[in-house]
C-alpha cells in the first residue's frame, strides 16, 4: 500500500483522481477531502491510499 499527496488546482486533482480510479492495476482505498495549501487560494492537496491489484496481462 501506498499512502500518496496530491498537490495541484482543483480540476488537475479530480482529473488525476478519475485517471487513478479507472486504471485497473490500482485499487484507491481511500481518497480525503480537499485542504486547501497554506498562501494561496489557487492550489489544494489531497491524500490518497492506493495498492496494487491482483490483475493478470493476457
Amino acid at each position: 500500500m501506498l499512502k500518496v499527496r496530491l498537490m495541484g488546482t482543483k480540476n488537475d486533482i479530480k482529473w488525476f483522481q478519475r485517471l487513478l480510479q479507472r486504471n485497473p492495476k490500482v485499487e484507491v482505498t481511500e481518497f480525503s477531502d480537499l485542504y486547501e495549501n497554506k498562501g494561496t487560494k489557487r492550489f489544494y492537496r489531497v491524500y490518497a491510499e492506493v495498492r496494487k491489484t491482483n490483475t493478470v496481462e493476457k
